[in-house]
Parts: C-alpha cells; sequence; structure tokens
C-alpha cells in the first residue's frame, strides 16, 4: 500500500501543494482529478522519487521512501508524450526498460511477449512505432511500462495527446487492462468523464489540496462544495442564504425561498451557501420551488431536450425536456425539495 502524508512543495516561493494525505491500496486505481496547476502532477513526481517534497513523506508498505533512488522505488511512470523511440520495434521498445535491468534473453523475451498479449498488441511486435495509430502507440507505452512488474503503476494524462473519439474508446480499455495486471495505479486526468471511467476512487484537486475523496458514484451525486458541482459541469448553481435549518429553507439570491427534504451537511441561520438544482431534476408545472422562465434556447441531445430559460431577474436557469421548447415561450417549472442540494459557497 501506498501512503503519502501532509506533503507540501512550493514553487517560485508560492505553495503547490498544500500537505496532501492520501492512501492507495492493493488492485486499486485512484484518480487524481483537477485543473491545470492543482498539482497533479507534482505529487506523482514526488512518489517517483523525481521531485523532492518541501515536506512530508511517502511510504510503501510502512517504508519511508525519502531516502530511496528512483531506480529502486520499482514504480512505474508512464507520461501522456509516451517517449517511444519512432523507428524501433514493438516488442524492441518494451524490451529498453528490461534491457537496462540486465535481465537475461528468455526473461526479457517472456516478459514483452506477456506485456504485450496484456494489451492486446502481439500481433504487432515487429512493427515500428512509426507504423503505428495514436491509440496503438499508447497501448505499446502501457505495455513498457508494465513489462518491469511495477509495484505501482502511475499514468500522467495518458490519453491527452487522442483525439476525443479515440479517447472515449480507449477508456473503458485501460481500465479492462489495469484490472488484469493486478498493479495498484494512480491516474493523473483534468477530465472528469475519463476519470469516472477508469478510477474505483477520486482524488479531487484544488489548488493543491484535496476538495473532496470518494467513489465516482458518491462525487458526482454528492458534491461537497460549490467549485467541485461546477468543475463537473453541473448546471444551475444559484447563491443564496440559509433561512431556517429544521425543516431547511433557503434564501437565493433574486430568485425566492426554497426548501430542502434532506441534506447531509450542517448549516447555520444566515450562512452563505450555493444550491444546486439538477437540470434533469426539473419538472414542468407548478410545484414546490417553483420558477417562471421565458425560453431562450433548446437543443436536441439525442434523448432529451437540453433547454435554457430566463427569470425575470436575468437569472439563467437550466432545465431538461421529453420536447422542443419553443424560444420565447414562457413557462413555470419547479424543483421537487428532495432533489435540491445546499452546498458550501
Amino acid at each position: 500500500m501506498l501512503k503519502c502524508v501532509e506533503l507540501t512543495k512550493d514553487y517560485d516561493q508560492q505553495p503547490l501543494l498544500r500537505g496532501v494525505n492520501f492512501e492507495v491500496r492493493a488492485d486499486e486505481i485512484v484518480c487524481l482529478l483537477g485543473p491545470s496547476g492543482s498539482g497533479k502532477s507534482t505529487i506523482l513526481r514526488i512518489i517517483a522519487g523525481l521531485e523532492t517534497p518541501k515536506s512530508g513523506q511517502v511510504f510503501w508498505e510502512g517504508e519511508d521512501l525519502s531516502l530511496v533512488p528512483v531506480h529502486k522505488r520499482q514504480f512505474g511512470l508512464m507520461f501522456q508524450d509516451y517517449a517511444l523511440f519512432p523507428h524501433r520495434s514493438v516488442a524492441e521498445n518494451v524490451a529498453f526498460g528490461l534491457r537496462m535491468q540486465k535481465l537475461s534473453r528468455d526473461e526479457i523475451n517472456q516478459r514483452v511477449n506477456e506485456s504485450l498479449q496484456m494489451v492486446n498488441m502481439m500481433t504487432f511486435a515487429d512493427r515500428t512505432i512509426m507504423d503505428l495509430s495514436g491509440g496503438e502507440q499508447q497501448r505499446v507505452a502501457l505495455a513498457r511500462s508494465l513489462a518491469p512488474r511495477p509495484r505501482l503503476l502511475m499514468l500522467d494524462e495518458p490519453l491527452g495527446a487522442l483525439d476525443h473519439r479515440l479517447r472515449v474508446r480507449l477508456q473503458g480499455e485501460l481500465r479492462q487492462i489495469l484490472c488484469r495486471a493486478h498493479i495498484p495505479a494512480i491516474y493523473v486526468t483534468h477530465d472528469h468523464e475519463e476519470a469516472f471511467s477508469v478510477a474505483d476512487r477520486l482524488i479531487v484537486l484544488k489548488d493543491g489540496q484535496i476538495e473532496q475523496e470518494g467513489p465516482p458514484t458518491d462525487v458526482f451525486s454528492a458534491p461537497d462544495s460549490a467549485w467541485v458541482a461546477a468543475f463537473f459541469g453541473m448546471g444551475n448553481l444559484f447563491p443564496g442564504r440559509i433561512l431556517q435549518t429544521n425543516p431547511l429553507m433557503v434564501a437565493m439570491d433574486s430568485i425566492g425561498e426554497w426548501s430542502v427534504t434532506f441534506n447531509e451537511a450542517k448549516f447555520t441561520v444566515g450562512q452563505r451557501i450555493v444550491v444546486l438544482a439538477r437540470p434533469q431534476n426539473a419538472v414542468l408545472g407548478a410545484g414546490e420551488n417553483e420558477l417562471t422562465v421565458t425560453v431562450k434556447e433548446s437543443r436536441f441531445k439525442g434523448n432529451y431536450f437540453e433547454n435554457v430559460g430566463v427569470t425575470s431577474s436575468g437569472i439563467n436557469v437550466e432545465f431538461n425536456s421529453d420536447t422542443r421548447q419553443r424560444a420565447e415561450t414562457q413557462l413555470l417549472l419547479h424543483f421537487p425539495s428532495q432533489t435540491v442540494k445546499v452546498l458550501k459557497n
């Protein structure tokens, strides 16, 4: 098991990591998720031994790695650019690190074949990297990372160089490969859809700190803060304040008073908060937590319509519907109290 304890790091006298703590358990895929500059890649480099933290420690199975050099940590690291040798064959690329370890020829051949089979690239062994597509190169880079049988595999934006369609196709495939390898992995990305597809557990980073942690389904269904909800692209984040706590009532700026059936977080009267009202929970017609909007846009999304309306006070409200809504039509809609969530500001 990997354990990071109170990792801090500065860059140009500015804090880059601010006391980061987390663990990676056996066979677990943990995703470090966050925008650029949140500290994701820096954490990987510290774990790999490529950078030294200002303070804090990295442990593997209870052993402090502070004085353990990179090549003795037995961790694999796969970068976004893959760093493959373009004019060498696929097999030669996979074998490169094994030769550096001075393994026997038979051992090298066995591990190369084992790794290429794991990523479904055995028939490509004699091709050069120049003959491969972007997705095939990605699999070769993964095979090369797996061949030394690392104790931990770290992947830094491994799909970032690929186009969107190929990235989506490879997400599930990459998870299957990592699960078959039975190696704990840390996966870095800024794309939450990619993280949802690959990870067993998310660690959401903001400004060098952990903002939220948990299984993808839990983090998405119950964001801890308005920042996390906005990062995931959730619509309808309305600022306001707490009117009363039992039952929970909120007053939203320029919208009005709403009721909330259930909320795990504890709030105090007068506290500034943000209300999350997901577009898919909007119901056309009268009901609790009503809004009157004038339709501005209605876009077909395959199995529903995504709409944007505006209130009389100029607040944009997103809502989904089964049919297209005509522009400039005035509609009454509501958000049932059991679907509304109050978030930290």
